[in-house]
């Protein structure tokens, strides 16, 4: 069986843990039965576990309660870059080994039910756990809308941008964050209603931001480059521009000029929202 299963982008500024979008880089994994496990990647992370300590066995072996069989990774997805990696892996081979719940297997595994949940359905959703149980929401998506993401080089791992968070956060901070999530909530429905202040966050942006130095400058220059409202995707190190499909060329020019002049070696894209989620093919 063979499934693909798009990236995410969480957090969306001030919807932290609990906004997730999927975007158009995809995971696709190859499950077969075969006599012994054989491990093959190409892309994003080729080479680095093909054998039974890389993610999709593990997961494949959860499901299957056995590892013959044969499982081939093809990843655009850069790793530890904010951008729903592990999550979108973890889907894809709960559901390439038979899983009759992939979502579950993939939420229990990466613990991050907005990722998982959007890479699943495709689109914009909220998602939390609610009693051991994920609930999950699709919300409206202009069509119009693209997405501009600019990838560092630099690696960012979970773990890592977790440890710098806050236990507590001021009440004032809490507040400032549930009006800027209905500010981008409308924004992200309809473009022609999407400000900067959108996503403008005091939750956990500004306590990353010494993990790379130069989110901040790229966030204001995206905007300056035509993005209507810019964030750091998931814990980063990836940072995204919202545009729309006429002046997306243009906000990715801009940001790729900058982090040249900036001397942060990286990549800059278009995407667009995928829609469809996860897809399953018969082979």
């Amino acid at each position: 069986m063979r499934v693909r299963v798009p990236a995410s982008t969480a957090n969306l500024g001030p919807g932290f843990d609990a906004l997730g979008l999927a975007l158009s880089l995809y995971v696709e994994v190859t499950l077969t039965p075969a006599d012994e496990l054989t491990v093959t990647s190409e892309g994003f992370g080729a080479g680095l576990f093909d054998d039974d300590r890389h993610l999709g066995v593990r997961v494949a072996r959860d499901v299957l309660g056995h590892t013959k069989f044969a499982l081939h990774v093809n990843s655009q997805i850069p790793l530890a870059r904010g951008l729903g990696s592990s999550a979108s892996l973890a889907l894809a081979a709960a559901a390439a080994a038979g899983s009759r719940d992939p979502l579950a297997v993939a939420i229990a595994r990466d613990g991050h039910a907005e990722n998982a949940a959007a890479s699943f359905y495709g689109g914009l959703v909220v998602a939390t756990l609610a009693h051991g149980n994920a609930l999950v929401e699709p919300l409206p998506l202009d069509e119009t809308l693209r997405f501009v993401v600019v990838i560092p080089d630099q690696e960012l791992a979970t773990e890592e941008a977790r440890e710098v968070l806050p236990a507590s956060v001021a009440f004032t901070d809490a507040v400032f964050n549930l009006s800027r999530v209905g500010l981008v909530l409308a924004g992200l429905a309809d473009a022609t209603r999407l400000r900067p202040e959108a996503m403008e966050d005091r939750l956990h942006q500004r306590y990353r931001a010494s993990l790379f130095p130069h989110a901040e400058t790229i966030l204001t220059g995206l905007r300056e480059g035509g993005a209507l409202a810019s964030c750091w995707s998931g814990a980063g190190s990836t940072l995204l521009g919202v545009a729309t499909a006429e002046t997306a060329a243009d906000v990715a020019a801009c940001a790729t000029s900058l982090i040249s002049s900036l001397s942060v070696p990286g990549t800059v894209l278009v995407l667009e929202a995928d829609r469809d989620g996860m897809t399953t093919y018969t082979e």
